[in-house]
């Protein structure tokens, strides 16, 4: 299997998947700790995080997929929502709130 093909049956097996460097438990960056924070911040605590700083090809591969070039990334129901800045700009609005509520 690809990264590509890997990461795709990540996002689709998942509701809501982080990429991100480091875990929500000991995010290794701030924006991965903003991204966490965000989404315990809307109720979600059962996430999937993949840790980018484990694998340089998931790191690559991630930005390749979504044509994003910055993580965290943030994927709801398959999905890409966008990074940290986009999450707590759709958190500001309550964006983000209503769709993490459906799942």
């Amino acid at each position: 299997m690809s990264i590509q093909q890997d990461i795709q049956q990540t996002v689709a097996d998942n509701a809501v998947v982080l990429f991100m460097k480091g875990s929500a438990q000991f995010p290794q960056c701030g924006f991965s700790s903003r991204a966490v924070q965000i989404l315990k911040a809307c109720g979600v605590d059962d996430f999937l995080t993949v840790d980018v700083l484990r694998d340089p090809d998931i790191r690559q591969g991630i930005k390749d997929f979504s044509n994003w070039p910055t993580i965290p990334q943030l994927y709801v129901k398959g999905e890409f929502v966008g990074g940290s800045d986009i999450m707590y700009e759709m958190f500001q609005n309550g964006e983000l709130q209503e769709m993490l509520k459906a799942l």
